[in-house]
């Protein structure tokens, strides 16, 4: 029987958690219907996305969008920042997916309920999408 090299296995661990506090291990998955879900308000804000981020996405997420909100520090798992690349390139379905749906094993509530207008939740999505 061989003997297993403990470095080797302490290796692998290493790089495995590494993986997974970068994200590259712990993906959001998105359900195909959202990934190719269509935004028919795409380019307009007429000021409530701006609204709902600051009522329901700031405590959090912070004013700009870099999970410096004072309930930030609450939650194990590190956000992304709303302007980092890996935000911007996601679909506008996957936002939506992320941002109204949510996921509670990700702590991110659901906000169906809480912004029941279609419109309304788009225009949450074009605003997160404007942050620099």
């Amino acid at each position: 029987m061989k003997t297993v090299n403990f470095k080797v296995l302490l290796l692998i661990g290493v790089f495995a958690f590494g993986l997974t506090g970068f994200g590259l291990l712990s993906d959001w998955p998105v359900p195909a219907e959202y990934k190719t879900k269509k935004n028919a308000f795409a380019g307009k804000d007429d000021g409530t996305g701006k609204k709902l981020y600051t009522l329901h996405c700031k405590s959090c997420h912070g004013a700009k969008g870099l999970n410096d909100g004072p309930k930030a520090t609450k939650y194990k798992d590190k956000m992304r920042a709303l302007n980092s690349a890996e935000v911007k390139k996601q679909t506008d379905g996957e936002l939506y997916f992320k941002s109204i749906i949510g996921d509670k094993t990700r702590n991110m509530p659901n906000y169906e309920s809480k912004i029941a207008a279609e419109k309304d939740r788009w225009m949450l999505i074009n605003y997160i999408k404007t942050m620099e």
